[in-house]
């Protein structure tokens, strides 16, 4: 068990994504997923009250509510490291606002089923509302017993470096965590400039999109395999020079340890200093099984070496 940040919360070193719930799987498969993710000994439930607004019929707060239904049926919430997040655009709620945060908590918990969140994150930073504000909301949110820890996602270097100053200053309860875009591909943003400051403030990092939309299990290996995805579009700029550089160095290290390309790709980033705990999202329990084995994975350094050769850019040291 790894400490998330500076609290005291510690969470095994793979977290699982349910964006997926109540879009891509229904609850029953859902249900399964959770029971056999705990069953591997793993704990941390990353999800959002925005999951999942794009899928048509959907309003917002479906996969919240999977999850509230399998907490109260399996009786694991003990068990349980449950995040979500606020701040995202769904109905007429959008932005950190204090009053939208404490409506949009109360929403999270009716949906969730229970009486605090152990992780509650910025999904985005607002820049319309003071961090002072958003700040303040979430301390008092921590001091009421409702929120455990808050975290923020997909904030600029300056603007968490900020956030935390303004904690410090005004004895507000802080950010012990970040979760950014962050996989072997997709490196130079956070390593450039919000690694450093992860490390230098303690911050826990859970990494979203660790396998690059899918990109880094090898599913995706020619222009003809986007179909296999609802997300074929967004995954069609992996296909460079660079990516199947990535996709090659993995499937050699891969066949070595008899495991797929994505374990690797997670082993890669759970060995990284920063990375708390990469998250991963799953359809099917064989799935979860296959990617639990990246916890219990080590690379060498030479593999590690390899891999980063292997996906260097241009500010790689």
């Amino acid at each position: 068990m790894r400490r998330l940040g500076k609290s005291d919360i510690f969470v095994a070193p793979l977290a699982l994504g349910c964006n997926v719930f109540g879009w891509t799987i229904d609850e029953k498969t859902s249900f399964t997923i959770l029971d056999a993710f705990i069953d591997h000994g793993l704990n941390l439930i990353d999800t959002a009250n925005i999951y999942s607004t794009w899928v048509p019929g959907n309003k917002g707060g479906e996969s919240e509510t999977i999850i509230g239904k399998w907490l109260k049926k399996s009786g694991r919430r003990n068990q349980v490291v449950l995040a979500t997040k606020v701040g995202m655009e769904m109905a007429n709620a959008k932005g950190l606002k204090p009053t939208l945060i404490r409506q949009c908590l109360e929403d999270s918990l009716k949906r969730l089923q229970t009486d605090r969140i152990d992780l509650y994150q910025a999904h985005k930073d607002d820049n319309e509302t003071p961090l002072e504000e958003t700040l303040e909301a979430f301390d008092q949110l921590i001091r009421s017993g409702k929120v455990r820890v808050i975290g923020a996602s997909n904030y600029e270097a300056n603007r968490l470096e900020q956030a935390l100053s303004i904690s410090e200053k005004n004895h507000y309860f802080s950010y012990i965590s970040l979760q950014p875009y962050y996989n072997l591909y997709d490196r130079e943003r956070f390593e450039c400039t919000l690694e450093p400051l992860c490390i230098k403030s303690g911050l826990g990092v859970l990494s979203y999109f660790s396998l690059a939309q899918g990109f880094l299990t090898g599913k995706y290996r020619s222009a003809v395999d986007l179909s296999k995805s609802q997300r074929g579009s967004s995954i069609e700029r992996y296909l460079d020079t660079r990516g199947f550089t990535i996709l090659d160095a993995l499937d050699t290290i891969a066949k070595q340890h008899l495991v797929s390309p994505g374990v690797v790709a997670l082993a890669w980033l759970i060995q990284r200093k920063s990375i708390t705990a990469p998250i991963a999202s799953v359809t099917n329990v064989s799935q979860l099984d296959e990617l639990a084995k990246s916890t219990q994975l080590h690379l060498s350094e030479k593999e590690v070496k390899a891999l980063n050769v292997a996906s260097a850019y241009t500010a790689s040291i």
